[in-house]
């Protein structure tokens, strides 16, 4: 190799820039091998795990160089003076390359001993083994012994990292291949939550804001749609087929059945909310419910049969069921008068609210202080005279 004249390299990041720019790739790699021998040598362990880290990273050394020889020729010796969880996050690049599951499978439990003192590192790789046994083996039962210990562990790692978001990454497609709406809803919405939007791909984020949608409506027990209504995730559905999706958890989320009604050529076409039509349909019927007592004064929640058959669109004799149904999983509180047949309620489950509904709670608010104000004046008014007294 010839040098240009009058170029001086005084040290190994020098030296591989400069390869970088006058030589063939095996020559770079020659270059760095030299720079991760004289930091073996010189014993400097924390910075040769990050140069290791960031070179299994590169796109070109995953798809070229074999990793496998990497680890078993330099990092195996070295491991034990490596950080753990850094050791760990360089492993998960190793076995990319990988073509039998078993065979990975073996190799991450062989670095559980290993890891064993750092909380982290060991949850990561439990979940690794949980992806390859839910992606590759299609092997649910030894998924979930896994989900379960790192859930366990979890507990004890306070701050939000990787370690977090590839669990709940894992967790949530569990639950949604076991379709457990309510898990994969509240998992999905932990999972996002632990990172940057920015750092998934737009076609990752629509496919996500796609499961949560249905997920949100299929629940049994997702009643706060203005949650997911105020997330940013639902944005990448925006100007794509797929936007109704958005219009039809403001539906819910208003107890809207007229419009969910409307609406039903959209939502029938897919065949996860269409087989649940019923369902959906007696869903909606209690968010009109919550919706019709969230609108009332605190003084006039009493409401007719008569009044909610008309809003919810049932029948008459139906009524008494949905509202029973709203008391038992704690939608409403109130009771039933059979005889009047009235419904008496005075309170209704928080949710967070949509712009419709502050302005609603907005002008509850005027009337309750003008009611306050009137009762201040009759109280001025009516002390005068106990004063003179």
């Amino acid at each position: 190799m010839e040098r240009k004249k009058g170029v001086k390299l005084k040290n190994n990041s020098e030296i591989r820039q400069y390869l970088e720019q006058t030589t063939s790739p095996g020559v770079i790699k020659m270059a760095v091998f030299m720079e991760l021998e004289q930091l073996q040598t010189r014993k400097l362990w924390h910075q040769l795990t990050l140069k290791l880290h960031a070179y299994v990273q590169d796109p070109e050394v995953l798809k070229k160089e074999n990793l496998r020889n990497l680890y078993d020729e330099f990092i195996q010796p070295n491991e034990n003076k490596m950080n753990p969880f850094t050791f760990m996050k360089i492993i998960s690049y190793i076995i990319t390359q990988f073509t039998d599951p078993k065979e990975t499978i073996a190799f991450l439990k062989a670095q559980e001993p290993k890891v064993k003192n750092d909380k982290e590192a060991l949850i990561y790789c439990k979940t690794l083994q949980g992806e390859i046994y839910l992606d590759k083996l299609k092997n649910q039962e030894e998924a979930v012994k896994l989900i379960n210990s790192i859930e366990t562990d979890l507990a004890d790692v306070n701050d939000i990292g990787i370690v977090h978001n590839r669990y709940y990454l894992l967790a949530s497609q569990l639950y949604r291949i076991q379709s457990k709406h309510t898990e994969f809803y509240r998992t999905c919405l932990k999972y996002l939550g632990s990172m940057e939007l920015s750092t998934i791909s737009a076609k990752e984020q629509m496919q996500h804001a796609f499961l949560l949608s249905l997920a949100a409506l299929l629940s049994d027990d997702i009643y706060n749609l203005g949650e997911l209504l105020q997330h940013p995730i639902l944005d990448s559905l925006r100007h794509t087929p797929n936007e109704w999706l958005i219009d039809l958890l403001c539906i819910f989320n208003s107890g809207d059945i007229r419009k969910f009604e409307e609406m039903q050529p959209k939502w029938a076409s897919i065949g996860d909310i269409a087989v649940q039509k019923d369902k959906l349909r007696r869903k909606i019927s209690l968010l009109c419910l919550m919706e019709m007592t969230f609108k009332r004064q605190s003084k006039d929640r009493k409401l007719t049969f008569q009044e909610i058959a008309k809003e919810t669109k049932l029948p008459i004799d139906e009524v008494e069921l949905l509202v029973m149904k709203a008391l038992s999983i704690g939608l409403v509180k109130g009771s039933i008068d059979q005889v009047a047949q009235e419904v008496h309620l005075h309170w209704v489950q928080p949710r967070v609210i949509d712009k419709s509904q502050i302005s609603s709670m907005v002008k509850r608010l005027d009337m309750w202080l003008s009611d306050v104000n009137c009762m201040k004046n009759i109280i001025e008014e009516k002390g005068l005279d106990f004063l003179k007294i």
